[in-house]
């Protein structure tokens, strides 16, 4: 069986205790791999492998820096297929969707950071008269450490582990221990692009254990997290009294704000997408959608029938548009939140029920759902499910459509569908979140900052937010004659 090693310093490595966890494939239920069960121990020999290599790391020139991310980038996209097949294997998702999206994703983390390094710049102020000029440095932190989650394994894995590294730390870095097969096989990518030993190193095990080592060790200096909201609480009771960095993307529970107005087709078919792509197990899903009265009736028939053509399966049968929840206790979870939702006095206008896919029947499978609520503060609609479910209610006006918008404890992001301008720019001002897709979804570049407000998250990652994360600004002041 597959034994998934630890890798420091530039080796892989059992761990230290010599224990392991199981690896599930979705698909079909069984284990089909053994992941390291990393202790504080094999943090230790993690963080003393990236502090060796910390002081030449940080002062290699920025063009070299950047030749090896590009490199790291090429090498990924040569390995596509690779690493789609181990991620639909590992996750879950259809391999269509890794081929299309996470592992060019990837790819593209390292070389868009690899461009970014190459243009942060430093600011210099000069007090003309005063004869002071005042410059600011942008320096790397150190140690850093990033912890990715499940739902979107190297994509999410790379978009915190390339800034960091572009910027000159070195990094200990923990990726979700449901899906850890293609960040263990990044290792080898960033031994065949060059990547000096300790500069990245890659533990695997569980949150409480490996991960709490991480946030609590004390000279790693900051943390990059993704991951759920309760876990980003206790993450942030560890690391603030320490004084550490932190970066938290945390939950999401997104309105699609839907007007009689919009583009109406475009709608309807980007809707069942922000719904559902990867099996709603995305942070920036529309999992509540507001429809304007006048609209709701047609919209509700029409997206059941849109819904109801999508085939769950196989995630390596071509036809498949959603494949299995990324566990068992996560499909037990959803189901969970269905039966809630009928207790609720919800209606389930489609879906809710387990699927049997032929060969794969103890795969962890679920048709997508889609549930008529009567009340924007039920339990259905203020908590996060993050699963192929999504709940409908109907809104008369503006104001309305923006406070149950507004109306729960999570601000990552919305979408808006509407032709007018006004509306538009009245509503993103004034919706509580950090994203805002206009007649779009999941439309994303790089350059732009990404995170959320309320208890989705602090602090922005992408472009030079990223960036300026992963370094601290350093004033100097000249006085001269």
């Amino acid at each position: 069986m597959q034994k998934i090693q630890n890798y420091i310093n530039g080796n892989y490595c059992d761990p230290v205790s010599g224990k392991w966890l199981d690896n599930y494939n979705p698909s079909n239920g069984e284990v089909y791999a053994q992941i390291a069960n990393s202790s504080s121990k094999d943090v230790a020999a993690a963080y003393e492998a990236a502090r060796d290599a910390f002081p030449s790391w940080s002062n290699t020139p920025i063009e070299e820096r950047s030749r090896i991310l590009l490199k790291i980038a090429t090498l990924i996209e040569e390995k596509m297929m690779e690493l789609a097949t181990a991620e639909a294997k590992d996750n879950g998702k259809p391999l269509s969707l890794a081929l299309a999206v996470d592992i060019p994703r990837a790819s593209s983390n390292f070389r868009f950071f690899a461009n970014a390094i190459t243009q942060f710049a430093s600011e210099a102020h000069e007090s003309v008269g005063l004869g002071t000029m005042n410059f600011t440095l942008r320096q790397p932190i150190g140690v850093v450490g990033c912890i990715s989650p499940w739902n979107l394994p190297l994509y999410l894995f790379t978009w915190k582990i390339a800034p960091a590294i572009a910027a000159g730390n070195t990094v200990v870095a923990k990726p979700s221990e449901v899906t850890p097969v293609t960040a263990a096989m990044l290792g080898d990518i960033c031994t065949e692009a060059g990547l000096p030993k300790g500069v990245l190193n890659i533990l695997h095990g569980e949150g409480p254990s490996a991960g709490q080592a991480i946030v609590e060790h004390p000279h790693i200096k900051a943390i990059s997290f993704t991951g759920g909201t309760k876990t980003g609480e206790h993450l942030a009771r560890t690391a603030a009294p320490m004084f550490k960095k932190l970066s938290l993307e945390l939950g999401g529970k997104n309105p699609n704000l839907i007007f009689a107005d919009c583009d109406y087709e475009k709608m309807l078919a980007i809707t069942v997408k922000s719904s559902f792509a990867n099996q709603g197990q995305i942070c920036l899903c529309g999992s509540r959608i507001f429809v304007e009265r006048s609209l709701f009736e047609r919209f509700k028939k029409d997206f059941v029938a849109k819904v109801s053509q999508l085939k769950v399966g196989d995630p390596f049968d071509a036809d498949s548009d959603l494949g299995a929840l990324v566990s068992r206790p996560h499909l037990e979870k959803v189901r969970a939140y269905i039966r809630l939702a009928k207790e609720e006095g919800g209606t389930i206008l489609f879906g809710g029920q387990p699927v049997t896919v032929k060969d794969h029947e103890q795969g962890y499978y679920l048709q997508p759902t889609i549930i008529e609520v009567f009340d924007d503060q039920c339990r259905v609609n203020q908590e996060e499910i993050f699963g192929p479910v999504v709940t409908l209610m109907p809104f008369d006006t503006e104001e309305e459509a923006l406070k149950m918008a507004n109306g729960v404890r999570y601000g990552l992001s919305a979408t808006l569908w509407t032709n007018d301008l006004n509306r538009t720019m009245r509503i993103s001002k004034q919706l509580e979140v950090g994203i805002v897709w206009v007649n779009t979804w999941l439309n994303r570049d790089l350059r732009t900052p990404f995170g959320g407000v309320k208890d989705s998250g602090v602090g922005r990652e992408g472009g030079f937010e990223a960036l300026r994360f992963f370094t601290e600004a350093k004033n100097v002041c000249i006085k001269y004659e």
